[in-house]
């Protein structure tokens, strides 16, 4: 029992000692003038799907959950942002050039019919995130439009 309460006791230590452990969740300032939505002049229901199920991971304008301030989670929920602002980030979307434009239109349409998009772990806590079969259809629709229309 004595054992117990020593790996207790140290487990509770080292939960503490993590949590100071820093984690940047600034953002970074977005100029409207590049971010997809405001570039694309993307309509209000498509708008409220993008932001909803892709901005907190693929933008400057990320709005943490309570859980991403406790450590360990916090570290996971920075390292999925981080990824996947490399892949995709709406708020600078004009800096890309056409062909990196293609290719995460492209992309983001495979992984929305893939169902891997957004992360199945995301939508448990972001209800928003989770898009019925119409609005995955009228996001992929508005994605597959902008590749056709070859305007972007």
């Amino acid at each position: 029992m004595k054992k117990f309460k020593q790996i207790v006791f140290w487990s509770l230590i080292g939960f503490t000692l993590i949590q100071f452990i820093p984690v940047d969740r600034a953002n970074k300032p977005v100029d409207q003038k590049v971010n997809f939505v405001v570039s694309q002049k993307t309509p209000e229901k498509i708008k409220e799907l993008i932001k909803g199920a892709c901005y907190d991971c693929h933008s400057d304008e990320t709005v943490y959950p309570k859980y991403a301030y406790i450590a360990p989670l916090s570290w996971s929920v920075k390292s999925h942002i981080n990824e996947g602002r490399e892949h995709l980030n709406f708020s600078i979307w004009e800096t890309y050039n056409k062909d990196l434009k293609t290719n995460m239109l492209t992309k983001s349409i495979q992984t929305i019919q893939a169902k891997t998009m957004p992360m199945p772990g995301y939508i448990v806590y972001h209800k928003e995130a989770n898009l019925s079969e119409a609005e995955k259809t009228l996001l992929i629709n508005y994605f597959q439009g902008i590749l056709t229309s070859n305007i972007y």
